[in-house]
């Protein structure tokens, strides 16, 4: 595996523990408990800045592009599914993130909302991950040279440079964080 897909293959791992965190507050409030607004506010955050302005963008500036070229079609391919579901993705957090306005007001029905909004982003983003692990970082292995993977590998320190907000060393311990004190394992 080249370095840029164990980049990206890393960050799936350190979002998957949010999404165990997400899971375990969205069952505390089925149960009935009241898990904290700030821990929902924490993951809302972490998807909005590792997730997406950290990981995704690396996808869709750089990997996504390189694919194209390399006769991977967007219009009805697997760049341009990635690219909705990115979207989509987008679209939950966004959702949730009302939800969570709402129960931090008292709104009863916000429960609801984030529960349905929470889970349902939690299965999408666990397939979209599957996706790319299994599909989407595969062909890319087959079909770039050694000139493209050096490339891929500065754009994505760039990236990094330029979010600087979450380092990946702060964001694994941030995820680390809020699974010790979330996730089902940690339910008490």
């Amino acid at each position: 595996m080249h370095q840029p897909i164990r980049i990206l293959d890393h960050e799936h791992r350190i979002i998957e523990r949010i999404l165990r965190a997400l899971e375990g507050l969205c069952t505390r409030l089925v149960r009935g408990e009241n898990p904290p607004a700030a821990a929902f506010l924490q993951i809302i955050d972490f998807f909005r800045t590792f997730a997406d302005s950290c990981h995704h963008q690396k996808e869709e500036k750089y990997l996504f592009p390189v694919l194209e070229q390399h006769g991977v079609p967007r219009v009805g391919g697997p760049v341009g599914v990635m690219l909705y579901e990115h979207e989509m993705g987008r679209r939950f957090v966004a959702d949730l993130a009302s939800a969570v306005a709402a129960y931090e007001k008292g709104d009863p029905s916000a429960r609801a909302a984030i529960v349905e909004n929470g889970r349902g982003y939690i299965r999408h983003l666990a397939e979209h991950i599957n996706k790319e692990d299994n599909i989407l970082y595969k062909m890319a292995e087959d079909m770039f040279d050694d000139a493209t993977w050096t490339a891929l590998l500065a754009a994505f320190e760039k990236t990094e440079e330029s979010v600087g907000a979450c380092t990946h060393e702060k964001c694994e311990r941030q995820a680390a964080e809020l699974e010790n004190s979330w996730a089902l394992l940690a339910s008490k």
